[in-house]
């Protein structure tokens, strides 16, 4: 069972949103934990053909990369974003069904490891290579904050997705 907790070793900002973040981040995989290969490649919900556990994974991982990588740091996107089209905006979740929930699950956890030691590496006012839509540039702090929000978020899509593809409840 993954172990997680929302309650930071000590109480400084920085502490507290990397505790923050890892709970989230924990909690997706923990929503993950016994769900079936076959399972993990259900989209129970009629008019959301791209939600799946597989690909929910995928979008968690390839959310963080975007913010982190492209956005923050300023790199080219890379992987399924390069594909992301109108038409087709979330390549990562339609992708995901093909690839292993142990493997998207793996790949997830040691990008996150990474961004864990470059976010502390940094300072919390740095601001981000790329602008967002509006044209300000927003600071780690924004990003960090965004992406407890995403994930958490997509969380309350695993629970649900989690339900009704196997009845397990409560993670």
């Amino acid at each position: 069972m993954t172990q997680r907790t929302d309650t930071p070793p000590t109480w400084d900002e920085r502490t507290q949103l990397a505790t923050f973040l890892d709970y989230a981040r924990d909690t997706a995989r923990a929503k993950c934990e016994g769900v079936s290969e076959a399972d993990a490649r259900k989209a129970p919900l009629p008019n959301s053909p791209l939600m799946t556990m597989c690909g929910l994974i995928s979008h968690l991982r390839w959310v963080e990369h975007y913010w982190v990588q492209v956005m923050f740091l300023g790199e080219e996107p890379e992987g399924p974003l390069t594909a992301a089209t109108d038409d087709d905006p979330d390549p990562e979740m339609r992708t995901a069904v093909d690839i292993p929930l142990p493997q998207l699950l793996a790949e997830y956890e040691e990008q996150s490891a990474r961004y864990r030691r470059l976010m502390a590496d940094r300072d919390l006012n740095s601001t981000a290579k790329r602008p967002i839509g509006d044209g300000r540039h927003v600071d780690l702090r924004w990003v960090i904050l965004h992406l407890i929000e995403e994930i958490s978020r997509h969380n309350g899509h695993l629970d649900v997705v989690r339900e009704l593809v196997d009845g397990q409840t409560g993670v």
